[in-house]
């Protein structure tokens, strides 16, 4: 009995961490939210024990942070962050791709070339780009495995996550993932032709291209920008289950580095 409540309360830990997760990453819970013990167990449907594994493992994966003492809180966002993310995004991407374009096959890659070229011409519609967002996702995957990398992909997958959110605070404009679906095929074709150097400089491109994209959109639509949340009040005692957390709406797509 106390193996089978084990993996049960095992199982509840894993499906509050990934449902926490996920709607961190898509902008559902937003940067500064507070996630009262009380609240998110009645919301989620588990006791407090689970809830706090979750929320430990969201903990040391950066997601969410301690609130002075008074419970926890999606871990905000403020441009120095932004910036600060990115240039360690820098410095491990170029890497992956210098690495990559030494050690890659280039039949993995060049089918990668044909869909992405695909995706990116028809960005009309939210169905449309998460298929963009789904082959930048496996051309992420193939940089990864060619770069047989394991400590350097495990340090990406920890960026990433962050950038996803990043993502989610900016504006999804057409218009900028088709400028990136140009600088990931430069990427990309520099890795086929086994260019070291230019796959580097294509990295280098796209990101400060991309930097400069999720920063002028913020700038162009204040409400969007991180900010400082309220300091919260006392939690409340347990009582009748509480009023869903009030969700930002900023776009939704799949995670993803780039």
């Amino acid at each position: 009995m106390h193996t089978e409540r084990s993996v049960a309360g095992e199982r509840s830990s894993d499906r509050v961490y990934l449902a926490l997760r996920g709607e961190i990453l898509d902008g559902s819970l937003a940067p500064g939210a507070a996630l009262a013990e009380v609240e998110q167990s009645a919301r989620l449907g588990v006791s407090r024990t689970p809830l706090r594994e979750a929320l430990s493992r969201l903990q040391a994966e950066g997601l969410v942070t301690a609130r002075g003492g008074r419970g926890m809180e999606v871990a905000p966002l403020s441009l120095a962050d932004i910036r600060a993310l990115f240039d360690l995004r820098e410095a491990l991407e170029v890497k992956a791709a210098r690495l990559a374009a030494l050690r890659r096959d280039p039949a993995d890659f060049a089918p990668l070339r044909d869909a992405l070229s695909a995706a990116g011409e028809d960005l009309a519609g939210a169905s449309s780009r998460e298929a963009y967002y789904a082959v930048v996702g496996r051309m992420d995957a193939a940089i990864d495995a060619a770069a047989a990398s394991p400590h350097l992909v495990a340090a990406l997958n920890g960026v990433r996550a962050h950038v996803a959110r990043i993502r989610r605070l900016s504006r999804d404009d057409a218009a900028r993932l088709r400028e990136a679906t140009h600088e990931h095929l430069m990427i990309l074709d520099a890795i086929i032709d086994g260019s070291e150097l230019m796959a580097a400089h294509a990295t280098e491109l796209h990101l400060h291209r991309s930097l400069a994209s999720i920063v002028a959109s913020l700038e162009a639509a204040p409400e969007a920008a991180p900010e400082a949340a309220p300091e919260p009040g006392p939690e409340a005692a347990p009582g009748p289950a509480p009023e869903p957390t009030t969700r930002a709406h900023h776009p939704v797509t799949k995670e993803s580095s780039r």
